[in-house]
């Protein structure tokens, strides 16, 4: 049973000041690719319909497809228009839009691409438009230092006129090494407080609700350590298989997919002290010392303590559905995983001795992403007599998707003769306390940039902490014997071994199949 929490009146009614962000040219290189399309221009899109100043701010996509300004916007309108993500699309929304859209095309290898695109930037401020150029990488990690040694080469990183920053999407490498020379290359040429490496789980608004749940209330930060929880859970599940990602992940893996980036940014945010104050450096630096504080595993360590799978043919929905070596562009004896599960130790003076565990995959039962927080059970069974059981240990769960919200779990009396207890479950729903859904998280980050805020960006060093923990998982999984793939059903909760990772009492949040 649950209660529902719910924001008072005035914190439902009362409006909130859009934040307001500097006029600029966003360029967006890959501007023809899926992210463009999907995500980014919808997100800008719909922050410019808001009013958050973003009306000032114009837009250059550069590819390789040749294609005039108005193939562009045409292009854009279709996606913008279908899109989750716009949720303020109307005809006059889209005309204001449209006339700041233009296109680019050029060779991202060829270094005269970007002679063009900063003749056409400057063309633009002479006709009025923004000096200040934000540049979003929408590319594969691969030619992504091509684009940043391009931009140094055409002086695009220096701006007499305004601010030049720079967007990189994840992945940020595969492993240690790669990382530390992609770090080099863009610190070449741009200075790090101008580099925003982006990871779009932290826009979502319940990863930021974090830091609010934990150091806003006295109720909960004081038992947000070892003395008082048992285990920390965080799972990443959906029910989707790779789609057309199958490239991609016959080359990374769901472990560096997610794990590598979001899930231990999830991690950090759950275990990190707290930070003297909001400022980014300040967040990103406790969120650093977490990673730090992650003992790299040896190869008995991994081979103990991770588990990874790949998913067969089964049902989802009602609906038979192949298997990962059955999709198209994957190999037939393919070893890429798609589900894994590990449990991390934070060794410092808040967690020693509490485990995290970790999993994520794909074709799993349902979809959800959310850290559940385990509580220890009282010391003595009070309430336990003849059949009546002791209440559950307390659980604090934080849904980032879907739902998004948090949930506590506590032991009541149930009503009628006798001290029975029973376990009961507070719940707080963003739609329904505040009788909205949340910002789409490109919207919040893309705002950021445009403000100069890099708290919800990962730093440099931040990033080459959590291949310090992934790397050695990759290199001792090469040394073990391979799994016998598949090894978990599409539709069901991943690899029947991934539950040996607990112990005791501890066990996975159920998944519940999808309807």
């Amino acid at each position: 049973m649950s209660t529902i929490i719910s924001a008072t009146p005035s914190a439902r009614t009362e409006a909130q000041p859009l934040p307001q962000a500097d006029p600029g040219v966003l360029v967006i290189f890959g501007a023809s690719g899926d992210l463009t399309r999907r995500k980014l221009l919808p997100a800008v899109f719909d922050l410019s319909s808001q009013g958050c100043n973003v009306s000032g701010l114009d837009i250059v996509g550069v590819g390789l497809p040749e294609m005039t300004d108005n193939d562009f916007k045409a292009a854009m309108r279709q996606s913008v228009e279908i899109s989750n993500g716009a949720r303020t699309f109307s005809e006059e929304n889209w005309q204001k839009f449209a006339g700041r859209l233009s296109y680019l095309s050029g060779d991202l290898a060829d270094p005269q691409t970007y002679q063009a695109l900063a003749r056409r930037l400057e063309e633009m401020r002479q006709a009025g438009a923004s000096g200040n150029h934000l540049f979003y990488l929408s590319v594969p990690a691969s030619i992504a230092p091509k684009v940043i040694q391009g931009l140094g080469e055409a002086g695009l990183n220096k701006n007499e006129n305004g601010w030049a920053r720079i967007v990189v999407e994840k992945p940020f490498g595969r492993d240690l090494e790669s990382a530390r020379a992609l770090n080099k290359t863009v610190l070449s040429v741009f200075e790090e407080s101008s580099v925003y490496r982006i990871d779009h789980y932290l826009g979502k608004e319940t990863v930021q609700n974090i830091l609010m749940f934990r150091f806003g209330n006295s109720l909960f930060e004081p038992l947000w350590n070892r003395n008082f929880i048992d285990y920390v859970e965080i799972t990443a599940a959906e029910p989707l298989g790779v789609e057309n990602r199958s490239k991609f992940y016959e080359e990374t893996g769901a472990l560096r997919d997610m794990v590598a980036n979001h899930l231990l940014q999830l991690l950090s945010l759950t275990a990190m002290e707290p930070p003297f104050s909001l400022d980014a450096d300040a967040v990103r630096e406790q969120k650093v010392q977490v990673l730090k504080a992650i003992r790299p595993m040896n190869i008995e360590d991994v081979a103990a303590r991770t588990v990874r799978g790949q998913y067969g043919p089964g049902v989802l929905e009602g609906n038979l559905v192949r298997g990962y070596r059955q999709e198209p562009g994957v190999a037939e004896d393919s070893t890429s995983e798609t589900f894994v599960a590990l449990e991390l130790r934070v060794e410092n003076w808040r967690w020693s001795g509490v485990p995290f565990y970790i999993r994520t995959g794909k074709r799993l039962a349902s979809h959800l992403t959310e850290i559940r927080v385990h509580f220890k059970p009282t010391p003595e069974a009070l309430f336990v007599s003849g059949q009546n059981r002791q209440p559950e240990p307390n659980i604090i769960s934080i849904r980032i998707q879907p739902d998004e919200g948090i949930s506590i779990s506590f032991g009541a009396k149930r009503p009628g003769l006798g001290m029975n207890g029973i376990t009961v479950t507070a719940d707080f729903t963003y739609r329904d306390a505040f009788g909205m859904n949340t910002p789409v998280a490109y919207e919040t980050l893309l705002l950021d940039v445009m403000m100069g805020d890099a708290t919800l960006f990962t730093r440099g060093d931040e990033v080459e902490a959590e291949w310090r923990i992934i790397t050695p998982i990759e290199q001792a999984w090469a040394q073990l014997p391979r799994p016998q793939f598949p090894n978990y059903a599409a539709g069901s909760e991943g690899p029947e071994i991934a539950n040996a990772l607990m112990w005791g009492e501890r066990r996975w949040n159920h998944l519940r199949p999808q309807r």
